[in-house]
């Protein structure tokens, strides 16, 4: 990938900075796993989304106005000794290349270099939530105090970095579109391997691997979350991750699954008989359950909001509920006394993009935030009912039914990027037959 997007968006990130601002941004570290084994290593979104580097424990820096140069990295040094055990790293001189910064250390000059910087600087911006970091820029502040003494003139106000880089992130560059676009076309042809392949008498576990290997396969560097595959009343905990049950025919099975690619999330729910035919009960649930995703996908524009999207889709399922005969009275009041929670206890969607639960704020002062142009979240609307709720008909016990898409508001409506995946009952059950379908969304 070409340095200059994370070259432009550091430059914009300086842009923010006060004349001699200090920045401090840190990469993650790897986390051992048991013994001498780590866990497959991911990169800090906010250090990828400005370097694109892929080592662990660096550090970017960026003062405005310096003279040597306003980027600098620290990196793990060069060690032909270690590389044979970990592979080759950038060093100092591919750092400078690869990644366009104007300067690059090793990692353990930073400790000579940091209380200069801080001795510089004239306020500094780095995230709040890392206390290792805050650690090392105290300690810092202390040297240059030392190594200054009363000519010093340390910055005395602190700032979150990590406000200003959410409000960045929250807009996705033509660029990033691509890559979330490609992330969710990946997504869509795993969850349409596992329509084509699920059968009764498999367990969960082997339909996950069936929709991990088609993520591999097309490119993709992990799963973007812990893969959810839930039959049966397993779909109707939200965050069901063992799966280990056998399905069997009768049931349906949710899968809340997407791929990582480069770093950006796809993220996707389908939910299909087991064998390949909705009964009747199932049915009707579902219709209501598109029916809400379909309707808050179709009014998604800029100027609208995620919260008003909620009230619709809040709106039809209640309706829904009503019409199955589980909740009784009148609409309006059911929804003022959130009689649809016990069945619906989530909201209809979330920023999308380096994390799959982004960052952003989704609110502005009192007001829910208007959706702007480039901005990328999913609408996944659902119906669940707890296989133990003896208040409901035993038809619909243990049914848990949820329909999940990735949007990308434009300037003028939405695309969604997980299109590619059928989601009507014709649809699903045509695919689920061998049968080419004409999706709809």
């Amino acid at each position: 990938m070409s340095s200059q997007p994370f070259q432009q968006r550091r430059q914009q990130l300086l842009q923010s900075l006060p004349d001699r601002g200090l920045a401090i941004i840190p990469a993650a570290t790897e986390v051992t796993r048991s013994r001498d084994t780590e866990y497959p290593f991911r990169q800090s979104s906010d250090y990828w989304y400005l370097t694109g580097c892929k080592e662990p424990d660096g550090l970017l820096v960026l003062m405005k106005g310096r003279e040597e140069g306003e980027s600098l990295i620290f990196t793990l040094p060069k060690d032909p000794a270690m590389e044979v055990w970990t592979g080759i790293r950038l060093g100092r001189e591919e750092a400078v290349k690869q990644l366009g910064v104007d300067q690059a250390f090793a990692l353990d000059q930073l400790d000579d270099l940091l209380p200069d910087l801080i001795g510089q600087a004239s306020e500094v911006w780095l995230p709040f939530d890392d206390l290792k970091l805050y650690q090392r820029f105290l300690e810092g502040r202390q040297a240059a105090l030392r190594k200054h003494k009363r000519s010093a003139s340390l910055p005395d106000r602190l700032v979150d970095i990590s406000a200003r880089l959410a409000e960045m992130r929250l807009i996705k560059s033509p660029e990033e579109m691509e890559l979330m676009r490609r992330a969710a076309e990946i997504s869509a042809a795993a969850h349409c391997r596992a329509m084509r392949s699920c059968r009764p008498g498999q367990y969960e576990y082997q339909l996950q691997a069936e929709i991990e290997h088609e993520f591999a396969i097309r490119g993709a560097s992990a799963p973007a979350y812990a893969s959810i595959v839930g039959s049966g009343a397993n779909a109707c905990v939200l965050h069901y991750i063992a799966n280990q049950s056998e399905m069997q025919a009768g049931q349906l099975v949710l899968i809340d699954a997407g791929a990582e690619y480069q770093g950006y999330a796809g993220d996707i729910t389908r939910t299909f008989p087991v064998d390949g035919s909705f009964t009747g009960p199932q049915k009707r649930v579902y219709e209501w359950v598109l029916k809400a995703n379909q309707e808050a996908i179709r009014q998604v524009r800029p100027g609208m909001t995620l919260e008003a999207l909620h009230t619709t889709a809040v709106r039809i399922l209640t309706e829904g509920l009503v019409d199955l005969g589980v909740l009784q009275g009148d609409l309006d009041q059911l929804i003022k006394d959130e009689a649809y929670k016990p069945f619906y206890m989530h909201g209809t969607g979330h920023w999308l993009g380096l994390d799959v639960h982004d960052v952003g704020q989704y609110r502005l002062g009192s007001r829910s935030r208007p959706l702007e142009p480039g901005m990328v979240f999913t609408i996944e609307p659902g119906l669940y009912f707890a296989p133990d709720n003896e208040e409901v008909d035993s038809c619909w016990r243990g049914l848990g039914i949820r329909i999940e898409d990735d949007v990308l508001v434009t300037e003028t409506g939405c695309l969604v990027l997980s299109k590619d995946v059928p989601k009507t009952i014709d649809e699903v059950e045509a695919l689920m037959r061998g049968q080419d379908a004409h999706l709809h969304n």
